[in-house]
């Protein structure tokens, strides 16, 4: 039971044993002396009551303040009143009491002219000096030594004038002495004098300063501390990774020497493979698909690349597969497409974390959700004008979506695509998500067996929402991690990428239709500019290709200093209005037939369950051609007006969502992000999103898709859901792809189930390697640059030891340019410690 709060309990009674433990609190020296250096004593009593509090003795600061004072009573009537040695001092207290108060200096007598005397005295130290001293919560001693020096200034009164008076007016008891009584009137006297009071306050004022200056500086002692342990955790990480540095630019350095041997003895046909790829098992997993094509390893060396990835998509045929009796060959497939997406969606759902039911379910960071915004969403959804019932509403509305819908849509994407010029509501289109709409442009765009191009890696479920209804295959663009060529970045898309993509499909007989593009692009976060824009629809217009352009996250851009740039904003489809004047050098649109732009509130409001989705082409055919399958995907007409109202409170969404969500989820790729960094995992480092492309090659000794699958399962048995790169066709094993639009406390818990994970792998292969010699060069930890932070050794095989040494020097040179090295390590210094290496360098510098 808590006492504090509550005022005079007088009728307590106090047992033997907690008197004594009172006495030995009080009896302290540094309590004593604390007590005599201030004149509200009340606190005193308080800690002393916390103390018994902790020793199991509830009683309050008032009942202990009480008590000492009827013991003290107690201790003076008994002393004046027995004046033989040992007569009348048979109270079991006596001798406690009496070595405290007898060893204490006579208190300092109150005169006319004292009250000043008495201020200097305390003012030059003699309370300060005592003023914050703590006595300890275990027993304490009886004997304090004494202090002559310090004057006694007590007041054994209530804290309050009131409390004061009342205790003044009361007839003294028998046997009080004489010398008490007048101390009692003086001090009543004394607590009237203004020179008093001003005392008081100064002396308080002195005390909340001190008290405050002491707080002050342990925080500032704390902070100096945290900063200092920073600052080394960050120094010592900066020293491995100058170290992990300089060993992978000399490991590089000895295989092109190992290399310039070679060619010196004649033997450059016999070039080293790269190490860490397994060719024949990437090659075959790229063709074959569950022991379908496990033909001839040498007939699928020869296939193209891009030939394979085409029949897995299209899953060779159907009748590649066990028949199910009761199902299609269409059916049959159909229940057959699913991957590791599914399979980790699934057993999400059947062990889902909760913090109070399911402490130990899964934690999805696989799937693409924003989790950070459900309060501001929730309280706007429910509001009274989201809340109607019409007639309309629940009629069948025209298959396009409710007019005062694609209004809306309309003036929403105007303003936050910031078009030239008004968007048309015609041209406007709504359905039940985004994924129906890829499903419904596949059908009317292409017929069966033809084929869409989109660049690699991207969101899986584009390839279900085309494949299962129209049968419709997907040409890929490979993009890669290693920056050569034109390339700035890694997995930067390239005109030339596209190119080489469709001419290989068309030399294989593949009629492609479309282009897909994501912009902002999932799984890497990449942003295009207006001229990158510009020369992918040159492209698509020059090969007459659709374009679906895929712009769902476009409100979800959480940094300053990233911009997002619309397809809708570029001079497109107003280019006919003759009122619209356009600056010069604003871009324009090359064809706005074939252009297809989609977005919906699934991503950006952060409401995965409402499928709402929206689709704006000027191209009436095809409008009209996706119309008729609204019969199937339409939207029902309560969710239309919600929508509509939330897409017109510009206000809300400007002043409260917007602003909130950014900063949320900056917060959170912070958090993730950090977490990366410590565990030394190269990233791509993005703005826009809900997700982060990770790379954990370094934890895959052979570096293949079955090993990238071992580890997404170890992940998931370990209570965490991720995304591996198979599942978004990248080409390169070992990249993943996480969630971190999420809350802190799953953040925290999921980071640490991932470094638990990986700490084990890589105490797994540091096993390995001490029982086998290593046959791989591990890809080293992040190195940080402005946009990226990010490490490159992905090698192409070469046939020809001259082109894999020109890829070495490159990678060497790369890595040298990536951090500070060059600028500790001078060539001067490098030529004088070792001079035969710097000779052989010098040479390799000059031919290159």
């Amino acid at each position: 039971m808590d006492f504090r709060g509550k005022k005079y309990e007088r009728g307590s009674n106090w047992s033997d044993p907690e008197v004594v433990e009172l006495l030995q609190l009080w009896a302290d020296e540094s309590v004593q002396l604390e007590l005599e250096s201030c004149l509200r004593n009340q606190h005193v009593f308080n800690r002393i009551a916390e103390v018994l509090r902790q020793k199991g003795i509830h009683r309050t600061g008032d009942q202990c303040r009480e008590k000492i004072k009827k013991m003290k009573l107690e201790y003076r009537r008994i002393k004046d009143n027995s004046k033989a040695p040992r007569g009348g001092r048979t109270w079991k207290f006596y001798e406690v009491m009496d070595r405290v108060l007898a060893s204490r200096p006579p208190a300092l007598a109150y005169g006319a002219l004292s009250g000043t005397m008495m201020a200097q005295q305390v003012l030059q130290g003699t309370m300060v000096e005592t003023y914050h001293h703590q006595f300890a919560s275990s027993a304490l001693p009886f004997g304090p030594s004494p202090h002559p020096e310090l004057m006694e200034i007590k007041c054994f009164s209530e804290p309050s004038m009131a409390n004061s008076s009342r205790i003044q007016n009361v007839v003294p008891r028998p046997g009080f002495s004489a010398l008490h009584r007048l101390r009692k009137k003086r001090r009543g006297q004394w607590v009237k004098d203004p020179l008093d009071e001003l005392l008081l306050k100064t002396l308080t004022s002195q005390r909340a300063m001190e008290e405050r200056f002491l707080q002050m500086e342990e925080r500032r002692f704390q902070r100096d501390v945290e900063v200092e342990e920073r600052r080394m955790q960050l120094e010592q990480r900066r020293f491995e990774q100058e170290r992990e540095h300089e060993f992978r630019m000399f490991s590089v350095f000895a295989q092109m020497l190992s290399i310039l041997k070679q060619n010196h003895n004649g033997s450059s046909s016999s070039a080293v493979m790269p190490r860490g790829l397994d060719f024949n098992q990437a090659l075959s997993e790229v063709i074959g698909m569950g022991g379908g094509r496990g033909g001839d390893p040498q007939g699928a060396r020869a296939r193209p690349l891009s030939q394979g990835r085409v029949d897995m998509q299209g899953f060779c045929s159907p009748r590649d597969f066990q028949k199910s009796p009761y199902l299609s060959a269409r059916g049959n497939l159909t229940n057959l497409f699913h991957g590791s997406t599914e399979e980790g969606y699934k057993a999400y759902h059947a062990d889902k974390y909760d913090e109070d039911k399911n402490p130990n379910g899964i934690i999805n960071f696989g799937t693409s959700e924003n989790k950070l915004c459900f309060d501001l969403m929730s309280k706007r959804l429910s509001q009274a004008d989201m809340n109607l019932m019409e007639p309309p509403l629940l009629q069948y509305p025209d298959w396009k979506g409710h007019m005062f819908l694609r209004e809306e849509v309309a003036q929403f994407l105007t303003y936050y695509c910031k078009a030239h010029a008004p968007l048309k509501a015609e041209n406007v289109i709504v359905l039940n998500g985004c994924g129906s709409l890829f499903s419904a442009l596949a059908t009317v765009l292409c017929d069966p067996g033809e084929a869409v191009l989109i660049a690699t890696p991207f969101y899986s479920g584009i390839t279900q929402s085309i494949f299962l209804y129209g049968n419709v295959k997907l040409v890929y663009a490979y993009l890669d991690s290693k920056i050569t060529g034109t390339s700035t970045r890694p997995f930067q898309l390239t005109v030339d990428k596209l190119e080489k993509a469709l001419q290989d499909a068309r030399a294989e007989g593949i009629s492609v239709r479309a282009f897909i593009l994501l912009n902002p692009q999932n799984p890497l976060g990449d942003i295009y500019s207006l001229s990158e824009l510009q020369d992918y629809l040159e492209f698509a217009k020059r090969h007459e290709l659709h374009v679906i352009v895929d712009e769902i996250y476009m409100l979800s851009v959480f940094d300053e200093s990233a911009t997002f740039h619309s397809v809708l904003g570029m001079d497109s489809f107003s280019a006919h209005d003759t009122n619209c004047h356009l600056h010069p050098s604003t871009y324009r649109l090359p064809d706005p037939q074939r252009t297809h732009v989609m977005w919906g509130i699934t991503k950006d409001f952060a409401v995965s369950g409402i499928r709402f989705g929206t689709l704006y082409t000027e191209n009436q055919d095809v409008a009209n051609a996706v119309a008729s399958l609204c019969y199937f995907h339409g939207v029902c007409g309560p969710v239309q007006h919600k929508v509509a109202q939330l897409l017109r409170d510009r206000d809300w969404i400007n002043e409260v969502y917007l602003r909130a969500n950014r900063a949320r989820l900056k917060a959170a790729h912070t958090y993730v992000t950090d977490e990366l960094k410590t565990l030394g995992v190269p990233f791509l480092n993005r703005n826009a999103g809900f997700f982060v492309w990770i790379d954990f090659r370094k934890y895959l000794r052979t570096g293949t898709f079955e090993e990238e699958m071992l580890l997404w399962r170890r992940f998931l048995d370990n209570k965490v859901l991720l995304s591996c790169g198979k599942a978004f066709e990248c080409s390169e094993p070992g990249w993943f792809r996480i969630i971190f639009a999420d809350k802190t406390h799953r953040l925290q818990l999921g980071m640490q189930r991932i470094r638990k994970v990986l700490e084990e792998r890589e105490q797994e292969l540091l096993a390995e390697e001490e029982q086998q010699p290593c046959q791989s060069d591990q890809d080293g930890k992040a190195d940080s640059t402005d946009e990226v932070i990010f490490v490159s050794r992905h090698q192409e095989p070469s046939s020809a030891g001259s082109s894999n040494l020109g890829d070495l020097i490159g990678l060497l040179q790369q890595q040298m340019r990536s951090s500070d090295w060059l600028q500790k390590n001078t060539a001067e210094q490098f030529a004088q410690e070792k001079p035969e290496i710097y000779d052989v360098f010098s040479k390799l510098v000059g031919k290159q």
